[in-house]
């Protein structure tokens, strides 16, 4: 095939003559020559400005800071307050005997939710030479909670009723205390009454004093007016005698500690002598009402920390920290309607009495005390 009849070009190698042909390059664009720079000009003060206003915190923004703030403070102060309280109920445990401890019947469960049942147990010191002992129950009174209804049921029992007391008799049941201590009084209540005592608080005359002159005072409602000469403040007995008495008038009165003791003692009314044992019950249980609700108060809670082991040193009790703050909590949180007032009889043939302790138990339904033997409840008001 002729060369020229390829349909393809054949290259040959090696330097071809000539010079090699190049791609033309393209022009390169003129540099711009730079402007001279001008001096700058001078700037003229403008002065400070307008000032930067402050970062303004949003109404919810606020709201949620003071929350927070609130409930911080809030925890904090109970639990200075707890451990104030803590202080002196560890001296108030170690008063309580061993013997007392063993008679007390365990509660399954805690205080907000299972009832139980505090024996108040009032002392005195006198050292009357008819007296077997110089350390009388002057007050004996027990606290039942119910959890389940919100309700708080008291219970007193007049030191003068006569019961079995074992190892030592018919006797006046507030024998039981010098006779035996709390413990002898305990196992004279379950014998005597069948109900089992969970806890204990027991204080004299001295250690109320310093409790209720701790709370600044209780304010008592005064519905009767009464007069006594117990604890004459002058040292003669001629002074005694001349002496008008203490005297409680009609009305709301703020007592302190010896105020307060005073009235809860009253047995004899000097403007009415036809009072008994059973309106001193009356008075303890008055007095005992104040003292909890002042316990329980929103200022008391304020001045916790400070008075918290003043409240609970005075006392002798087999009850923890945490159980005085659930019986706290029972008693705050029970509704008026819902306490009921309940006191034995020292006459009568015995059913009365009987009686009463069905509705201290919550077994029986509430009725006004006898007129024979004054056995029996009131609700939402204590019994005078």
């Amino acid at each position: 095939m002729a060369r020229e009849d390829k349909p393809y070009r054949v290259y040959r190698g090696g330097r071809a003559t000539g010079g090699v042909p190049t791609l033309q390059r393209s022009p390169k664009p003129e540099r711009r020559k730079k402007a001279p720079r001008e001096a700058p000009k001078p700037r003229r003060y403008a002065g400070p400005g307008p000032a930067k206003k402050p970062r303004r915190f949003s109404n919810g923004r606020i709201v949620t800071l003071l929350v927070l703030g609130l409930i911080l403070f809030l925890i904090g102060w109970t639990v200075a307050g707890y451990l104030a309280v803590r202080r002196g109920v560890e001296e108030a445990n170690d008063r309580l005997g061993e013997p007392a401890k063993a008679q007390l019947t365990p509660v399954d469960g805690w205080m907000l939710s299972e009832p139980s049942t505090t024996l108040i147990l009032g002392s005195d010191h006198s050292a009357h030479p008819t007296r077997r002992g110089n350390r009388l129950a002057d007050s004996i009174m027990l606290l039942r909670t119910d959890p389940d209804h919100h309700g708080i049921t008291y219970l007193s029992i007049p030191r003068d009723l006569e019961v079995e007391i074992p190892g030592f008799g018919h006797e006046k049941i507030n024998s039981s205390l010098p006779n035996g201590g709390p413990a002898l009084t305990i196992r004279t209540i379950r014998e005597a009454f069948g109900i089992d005592v969970n806890h204990i608080i027991l204080l004299d005359m001295t250690a109320f004093r310093q409790v209720v002159d701790a709370l600044d005072g209780v304010v008592v409602d005064v519905r009767k007016p009464a007069v006594t000469k117990i604890e004459c403040p002058y040292p003669s007995a001629e002074r005694c005698q001349r002496w008008r008495g203490w005297r409680f008038g009609r009305g709301r009165h703020e007592l302190d500690g010896r105020h307060a003791q005073i009235y809860s003692r009253i047995r004899t009314n000097l403007l009415d002598p036809s009072e008994s044992d059973l309106n001193r019950v009356g008075r303890q249980q008055q007095v005992l009402q104040a003292t909890l609700d002042k316990m329980v108060s929103f200022g008391t809670f304020l001045r916790l920390p400070f008075i918290g082991e003043e409240l609970v040193s005075p006392l002798t009790t087999d009850l923890s920290t945490n159980e005085l703050f659930q019986l706290a909590w029972l008693r705050f949180r029970s509704a008026e309607d819902r306490t009921i007032y309940c006191r034995l009889g020292v006459t009568g043939d015995g059913d009365d009495n009987a009686s009463v302790l069905l509705m201290f138990s919550g077994r029986s339904a509430i009725q006004p005390p006898s007129p024979i033997s004054g056995a029996g409840c009131l609700r939402g008001t204590p019994l005078t």
